[in-house]
């Protein structure tokens, strides 16, 4: 089941993306068959102001579970988390 990822940085807390990115892209990266797309989204200032994945989970338990474990989750980077299954209609299949 696909599943997409909206999450939004706290304010302020740059950083703490800076100081926990190489840990999240490894986490990312050991996790290749979950992670079929992810990447920074970014403000008016070009500077990162959250995250999007898309992910490919048994269920929405193992979503919320993969979600959690990542680093910058547990680094307390995120203000909010939205996860939620997704069905895609156009372009490359991801799943």
């Amino acid at each position: 089941m696909i599943f997409v990822a909206i999450c939004h940085d706290k304010p302020g807390a740059l950083q703490i993306r800076l100081d926990h990115r190489p840990a999240h892209l490894a986490y990312l990266e050991a996790n290749k068959s979950v992670v079929k797309a992810a990447g920074a989204m970014f403000g008016p200032d070009d500077k990162p102001v959250g995250s999007m994945l898309i992910l490919d989970c048994v269920d929405q338990a193992a979503a919320d579970a993969f979600a959690a474990a990542d680093p910058f989750a547990k680094a307390g980077l995120f203000a909010s988390v939205e996860l939620r299954p997704w069905r895609q209609s156009v372009g490359q299949p991801v799943g």
